[in-house]
C-alpha cells in the first residue's frame, strides 16, 4: 500500500523537473562562472559550442540549449575580464 502511496510522487516530481525546460546557455555559462570564482578560481574560459564539435583542449563543464549545445572550460594564462562597473549616478 506504501508502494502506491510513493508512485504517484515520484511521477510528479519527474515531471515537474521536465516541466523546467532546458536552461538556457549564457544563464548556465553565468552559474559555472559564479561557481569557479567563488573557488578563486582566476585563470580561465567558458565557451558555448556545438554539441558535435570535437573538444580537444578543455574540458566539457556543461550542456545547455536541450542538449544543442555544450560549456567548454579552458585554463588559461590570463584572468577573465572583470564585468564592468555601473557608472555613477548623477543628480541634475
Amino acid at each position: 500500500m506504501k508502494m502506491l502511496a510513493v508512485v504517484p510522487v515520484l511521477l510528479f516530481v519527474s515531471v515537474s523537473a521536465r516541466a523546467q525546460g532546458p536552461k538556457p546557455c549564457e544563464e548556465l555559462k553565468a552559474e559555472i562562472a559564479q561557481k569557479l570564482e567563488a573557488k578563486n578560481v582566476k585563470s580561465y574560459s567558458l565557451e558555448i559550442v556545438p554539441k558535435d564539435q570535437e573538444v580537444t583542449d578543455g574540458k566539457v563543464v556543461g550542456t545547455c540549449g536541450g542538449g544543442t549545445k555544450k560549456i567548454i572550460y579552458r585554463r588559461t594564462s590570463t584572468p577573465p575580464p572583470a564585468p564592468s562597473p555601473a557608472p555613477p549616478a548623477t543628480k541634475p
